[in-house]
C-alpha cells in the first residue's frame, strides 16, 4: 500500500507529466465528458481491434485531478479487452464510492492514488470525468 505522499507524488506526476494528452487521427471511438459543476471538459479517444484497446488518449481542460485520473485511467486500460476496462472501470467506482476492498483498491495500481477523493465531494466529479466518458464509451458506441 502506498503512503499518501506517494500519492500526492503519482497525481502530481500524471498532471504535470501526462503521457496520454494528445490527439489521435482517426481514433475509433471518440467521446466529449463535461463536469458542468465546474468546468472540467475531456475528448477521450480510443482505437479498439479486435475487442482489445490498442491506444489512448485524452484532451481537454481541467484541474490536477480531472486530469491525473484521465492519464492514469489509459495507462492501465491500453492493452486491455474492452471487458477488463469495464471491470477496471467498476472497481474504480467502488473505491470512489469507499466500497472496494484493499485487494480491489491494489489492483487498480496508481488508480489507488485516488482512493481519497471519495472523503472530498466536491473533488469526486473530477476524479470520475474520465472513468465515465469511458463507460459511455464502452456501453453506448460500442454496441
Amino acid at each position: 500500500m502506498y503512503n499518501k505522499s506517494f500519492y500526492n507524488e503519482i497525481l502530481i506526476d500524471h498532471n504535470m507529466n501526462p503521457i496520454h494528452k494528445h490527439d489521435i487521427e482517426n481514433a475509433v471511438c471518440k467521446l466529449d465528458g463535461v463536469n458542468p459543476s465546474c468546468g472540467d471538459s475531456l475528448t477521450l479517444m480510443l482505437n479498439i481491434e479486435d475487442n482489445i484497446i490498442k491506444n489512448g488518449s485524452f484532451t481537454g481542460v481541467g484541474c490536477a485531478v480531472s486530469q491525473a485520473s484521465a492519464d492514469i485511467m489509459l495507462d492501465l486500460i491500453i492493452g486491455k479487452t474492452v471487458d477488463e476496462a469495464k471491470e477496471i472501470t467498476e472497481l474504480f467506482m467502488k473505491m470512489i464510492q469507499g466500497t472496494a476492498t484493499e485487494e480491489e483498491i491494489e489492483q487498480l495500481e496508481e488508480a489507488g492514488a485516488l482512493r481519497d477523493i471519495s472523503h472530498m465531494p466536491a473533488r469526486v466529479k473530477c476524479a470520475v470525468l474520465s472513468w465515465r466518458t469511458l463507460s459511455e464509451v464502452l456501453t453506448k458506441q460500442l454496441k
